[in-house]
């Protein structure tokens, strides 16, 4: 259950307290920490000259191990070290003890010839600005860098990295951080490894960690699979508001829609409108209003179980009422751009009006127009899905999922050629298809997240937004077979 999880540094001290009263020892927990170091380095790199760099807390500690370990491989190791080791913790200064080689005083002459630096200055649980002395070591360094828990200066809560190096590698312990996954500390940390220093799994179910990386372990069970009794509206009928003149964004979604799984997609669009609609969607069914009554009327079939408003929709009091409509009628909605402007003048109206599940995805443009949220991007999304009672798909490279009792998900699987026109329509469209099949909204939008970046990745580069659904049926076969 919690094998995505990713902990704060508050759980993660915590899952280290856990660890010593089950009967590890705080210097052992290092020692494991330090050697799992070592051991990356020596599977990746030959003997050269290497320069270990320990700050005055247990991260320095671990740097200790990493230099003992290289040094007793026969590698030339230096080692400086930022204060003085009588003032390092005990398990650190315990581990300074058992080096037998110089402490050098961090500066910026002693990564001078080195053609291996291990940064184990500062962990994740930073909370200031690097200092000057600091960032100008950092600033030598004319080598590759190996990185202890985080790069030093990118926070493991937000993913803030102001002045932080570069790392090749990463070694944390136990689980991730938030800040492995978010920007933009991952781009800082390089390849991310998580090796295991001797903390029992089972500390996790009394932390509770309500954060994860998206994976489909945590909701492959819950995707939709259609029975030898389905028919087309047992397998779910997805209903979308279509734009004019803009069309294409509603036919993209229908599109995703459909091939995520939904048995019937209809596109509910202005008469003018018919025409192109008509002619370009042989499988999706359309349907026509004139009279904002028109639209309202179409809502009370029976058949319908998820709703979407948004994509092409257009800033105007069509598509607020028509949104309001949906929101009515209870069912599983999802709202998605222009919604979001049409209501940056009223946010509670829309708010009141959610009656049931309903899943917003807006960029971080559109999130700013209805939210005012500000910090990490984890907070702002759990306190937008707190207050509008939705699912907060918060878009980006690493997009948010965010339910209103606190779950949070971050997706680290989008590439970026996911940066191209109606990317963002194809996801709201594939988070209707789940949410009409019946897929609860939260793990309908991490489903959708993580599913809509495997297409793309699938794909590679020349990647346009009318490619991404067709791609959903091989992702969506490769999950049922390694499920």
């Amino acid at each position: 259950m919690f094998a995505t999880a990713l902990l704060t540094v508050g759980q993660m001290a915590a899952a280290d307290r856990a660890a010593v009263v089950s009967g590890v020892s705080g210097f052992d927990l290092m020692g494991n920490a330090g050697q799992a170091v070592a051991r990356e380095i020596l599977q990746r790199f030959s003997p050269c000259p290497v320069v270990v760099l320990c700050g005055p807390g247990n991260n320095g500690g671990d740097g200790f191990v990493v230099a003992r370990v290289l040094a007793g491989q026969g590698w030339p190791v230096r080692l400086a070290l930022l204060g003085s080791v009588d003032r390092l913790p005990a398990d650190a200064r315990a581990h300074a003890g058992l080096w037998s080689g110089a402490i050098e005083a961090l500066s910026p002459d002693v990564v001078a010839g080195a053609r291996l630096v291990v940064d184990a200055i500062f962990g994740a649980g930073l909370n200031r600005p690097l200092s000057d002395d600091v960032l100008a070591v950092l600033a030598a360094i004319a080598c590759p860098i190996v990185a202890v828990d985080v790069p030093s200066g990118v926070s493991g809560d937000t993913g803030s990295a102001e002045a932080a190096p570069q790392a090749v590698l990463t070694v944390t312990f136990f689980r991730k951080k938030p800040g492995h996954v978010l920007l933009p500390g991952r781009l800082r940390c390089g390849e991310i490894v998580v090796a295991d220093i001797g903390i029992n799994a089972a500390v996790l179910t009394a932390i509770q960690p309500s954060c994860f990386e998206n994976d489909p372990g945590l909701w492959r069970q819950l995707l939709p699979r259609p029975s030898p009794q389905s028919y087309k509206y047992s397998r779910g009928h997805a209903l979308l508001a279509g734009g004019y003149p803009m069309t294409g964004a509603a036919r993209l979604s229908a599109r995703a829609a459909a091939r995520a799984g939904a048995g019937a997609t209809t596109i509910v669009v202005p008469e003018v409108a018919l025409p192109i609609y008509a002619a370009s969607s042989l499988s999706v069914m359309v349907q026509t209003w004139r009279e904002a009554g028109d639209f309202a009327k179409l809502l009370v079939d029976p058949r319908l179980s998820a709703l979407l408003i948004g994509p092409g929709a257009g800033i105007s009091e069509a598509t607020r009422g028509h949104a309001l409509a949906m929101l009515a009628t209870g069912r599983a909605v999802v709202l998605d751009a222009d919604v979001f402007s049409v209501f940056a003048d009223d946010p509670a109206a829309l708010f009141a009006a959610i009656r049931g599940p309903c899943v917003m995805t807006p960029h971080e443009g559109e999130f700013r127009r209805i939210f005012a949220h500000t910090g990490a991007k984890t907070d702002r999304a759990v306190a937008a899905a707190r207050d509008s009672k939705a699912v907060i798909v918060l878009k980006g490279a690493d997009t948010v999922i965010a339910a209103p009792d606190g779950r949070c998900v971050i997706n680290a699987n989008a590439p970026p050629t996911l940066a191209t026109a109606g990317a963002g329509d194809v996801l709201a469209g594939i988070v209707l298809g789940l949410l009409a099949q019946g897929m609860p909204a939260f793990d309908a939008a991490c489903a959708a997240v993580w599913l809509h970046g495997a297409a793309a990745t699938s794909f590679g580069a020349g990647l346009i937004a009318d490619d991404l659904p067709d791609l959903l049926p091989a992702v969506l076969r490769e999950l049922a077979a390694s499920g």
